[in-house]
């Protein structure tokens, strides 16, 4: 899905289809709920890292940077972010492929969420952050957070707000609301699970469209309008009646003339 953002390009280009771009989504979450699942944070989800297969499967790809989730009670920071910043030689010698170390910055910087920037602890919603960012740029054909340089783009995701405006107008209001809880710089307020976004996805493609709401929402008042049409003829035939009848009734009331 990469092909939708040209590096450098300054011209805003036009993102999928919402009916191209949601099942797409929904198979990203898929895949990171099942990482997820087994206690894997994939650290930098990006359109380069998401192949789509030409029969519509989706491969999410490159866990170069992944790492086991830390248990619940532990505190040890993590960071990861910019072009695919990688860990000096001597801490992967230390600790291994990928670091460990507090203020370490690995993954891609447009990408990472706030608390990967600021180098701190990390977990799977650091992930449902990349994802939101993903999905929104799917929909946007544009750039979510970008600077000149890596410093300018880290601080964007820092400081900026994404631009709710440049959604498409047909794009569901679930949608806009999931893209919302999964960009939220607090992670205590962020959507926590891709299994979430994956549910509110498959809600959106499984909700009737507004033309079928309308004709559903039709068809009672047709039906009721030809269960009235009856009694309405009924109505109108009962005046028709009473009105012939009242000059009779009035001319057998008048009195005889002299």
């Amino acid at each position: 899905i990469a092909r939708l953002y040209a590096p450098g390009a300054s011209a805003r280009q036009a993102g999928m289809p919402l009916d191209e771009a949601l099942p797409i989504a929904k198979q990203i979450a898929d895949a990171l709920e099942a990482a997820h699942e087994q206690g894997i944070i994939h650290r930098d989800l990006k359109p380069a890292n998401i192949k789509v297969r030409p029969d519509g499967t989706v491969k999410v790809l490159d866990f170069g940077l992944a790492k086991a989730m830390d248990p619940p009670a532990a505190s040890s920071p993590e960071a990861m972010n910019s072009p695919t910043i990688t860990t000096p030689a001597h801490l992967r010698q230390r600790d291994g492929a990928a670091g460990t170390e507090a203020g370490i910055i690995l993954g891609t910087a447009a990408y990472m969420a706030p608390e990967q920037a600021r180098g701190t602890a990390v977990d799977k919603r650091a992930d449902v952050w990349a994802f939101g960012v993903v999905l929104y740029e799917m929909l946007t054909g544009q750039r979510l957070f970008s600077g000149a340089t890596v410093s300018d783009t880290i601080a964007a995701v820092l400081t900026r707000e994404p631009d709710w405006a440049a959604l498409p107008a047909g794009t569901p209001p679930s949608i806009r609301t999931l893209l919302r809880r999964c960009l939220q710089k607090d992670r205590k307020r962020r959507l926590d699970s891709a299994a979430g976004a994956r549910l509110e996805i498959d809600d959106a493609l499984t909700a009737p469209s507004a033309v079928d709401e309308a004709s559903a929402s039709s068809a009672p008042a047709a039906a009721s309008s030809r269960g009235r049409l009856p009694w309405t003829v009924a109505t109108a035939a009962v005046v028709g009646m009473v009105a012939l009848a009242l000059p009779a009734v009035r001319h057998l009331r008048e009195a005889a003339p002299v």
